[in-house]
């Protein structure tokens, strides 16, 4: 078997390292929108999410000893600065090598909860009494032909972002609204005319967002439904479900 085929069957680690926080500029945009586009890629972000969760549950933070900070901020200010051609002192060397080690710490933790899981002695820790909001997704179907729309959830940031949506002409506006039990429509904002879009849920719609609650898109006036409910045609609808 190849190097090749062996890594082709291991886990798609872009998924743990976002969900770690280790991704960082281009790098996590890339991740973020596969999380758009690839439904298996999210699910397994989420996964990780939880497995992280409860991972780090074991080891609660440990706050600093006292003082810590003003020695080290001392030891900061007492340095001198370098002088041209010599070698770097203490105060150049701290917050590189600080932020070097961190970013090592964080990947070796990774590899070990990857490649070797820590048996964990003694009792059960309990389980936490607040589960993790899950992330929803949804594909919103035009009602007519056209590319589906993407939808994807997330409650810790009360954040929907959508793909691109080709679904309104240059005089109209395309309008999300979410319909939960109550079967009234409720707004969430407006989709843009091209590329994907970012909506901000307000508190109101963040409990409506819920698997099994339908995501429609409506044609309204430029600008917005004047009434708050939808007055043009539907032209794609989806529903919510958890990934």
């Amino acid at each position: 078997m190849s190097g090749d085929s062996i890594l082709d069957d291991g886990p798609d680690m872009a998924a743990a390292e976002l969900a770690l926080g280790l991704l960082e500029g281009e790098d996590r945009a890339h991740a973020l929108r596969r999380m758009l586009a690839e439904h298996g890629f999210a699910q397994e972000v989420e996964r990780w999410r939880g497995h992280l969760a409860a991972f780090f549950d074991l080891w609660p933070p440990i706050p600093a000893p006292a003082g810590v900070l003003a020695r080290v901020e001392r030891s900061i200010d007492g340095t001198v600065a370098t002088p041209v051609g010599a070698a770097p002192g203490p105060r150049r060397l701290f917050w590189p090598v600080m932020a070097g080690l961190t970013s090592v710490a964080a990947a070796a933790l990774l590899a070990v909860i990857v490649l070797r899981p820590i048996p964990v002695a003694g009792p059960t820790p309990q389980p936490s009494t607040v589960a993790p909001a899950a992330m929803l997704v949804a594909s919103i179907n035009p009602v007519a032909a056209g590319t589906p729309v993407t939808a994807v959830y997330d409650p810790h940031t009360a954040t929907l972002r959508l793909t691109a949506a080709a679904l309104a002409k240059a005089d109209r506006s395309a309008e999300l609204w979410v319909i939960a039990g109550d079967g009234v429509p409720h707004s969430l904002g407006l989709l843009r005319t091209s590329g994907s879009s970012s909506l901000a849920v307000n508190q109101g719609n963040r409990t409506r967002l819920a698997a099994g609650a339908t995501l429609a898109v409506s044609l309204e006036p430029i600008g917005g439904s004047p009434t708050g409910l939808p007055t043009g045609p539907v032209v794609a609808k989806g529903a919510l479900s958890r990934v």
